[in-house]
């Protein structure tokens, strides 16, 4: 089955669980728990060439389990690294306000400890470094599925993409390329698909120089 314009993955690389959705407007696949894009993927029954017009937007958990070992270890049921007691620091080590403050949170409000995390991370903390490998690890997961289906133009793209990055297989780094315009750029091209208006041409950005593995792993070392 093939379908017209393009098709739109979702997919939420939750704490427990991950859930995929496959979308041009209505649900064509949708699956929880196990390897859920590849379930979404064979519900939909989309061609190579839908698959090759997919846009994907992945979110992959993250912060929100330093937050709760920053818990634990002010309870003394765990280890307090330096990046557990910075994220203390943030509530006064008081874990009664970052308990409030957690009932309460948003993702914008857990993804602001995001850059302390990679810090500490890039810096040998033990729960910094297990979090990103695993994150690092969900996004490795995913690019065989889509170069298998006929999507060869991978980007890492958000505020934790260059960051991220070094923490990736060297396989992986080889096959991203930088983006071509700014998310703004995209978030427009989106909604003039939606609205069947005509293209538009892309700003050029003004992208950095890629380093090289070796000068990511000299930023990355830990003695």
């Amino acid at each position: 089955m093939g379908t017209k314009g393009a098709t739109y993955l979702g997919m939420d690389g939750g704490g427990t669980r991950c859930r995929a959705r496959i979308e041009n407007g209505g649900a064509l696949g949708e699956a929880s728990s196990g390897p859920a894009t590849e379930a979404a993927a064979a519900q939909s029954g989309l061609t190579h060439e839908d698959f090759a017009r997919m846009h994907a937007g992945i979110g992959l958990a993250g912060i929100g389990h330093p937050v709760r070992l920053a818990l634990r270890a002010a309870d003394r049921r765990g280890e307090l690294t330096l990046l557990l007691s910075e994220l203390l620091g943030a509530f006064d080590q008081d874990p009664y306000q970052a308990v409030a403050w957690s009932e309460e949170a948003k993702a914008t409000d857990y993804a602001a400890f995001a850059p302390t995390m990679m810090r500490h991370a890039s810096q040998g903390d033990p729960v910094g470094r297990r979090i990103v490998e695993r994150v690092a690890d969900a996004i490795g997961d995913l690019p065989d599925l889509f170069l298998a289906r006929g999507i060869d133009r991978l980007a890492l793209v958000g505020g934790l993409a260059d960051a991220t990055t070094p923490w990736l297989t060297p396989d992986l780094r080889a096959r991203l390329r930088r983006p071509d315009a700014a998310a703004t750029a995209g978030a427009l091209l989106l909604t003039r698909g939606r609205l069947d208006l005509p293209k538009m041409d892309l700003p050029k950005m003004d992208l950095p120089k890629r380093e090289t593995d070796h000068e990511q792993a000299s930023k990355f070392r830990v003695s």
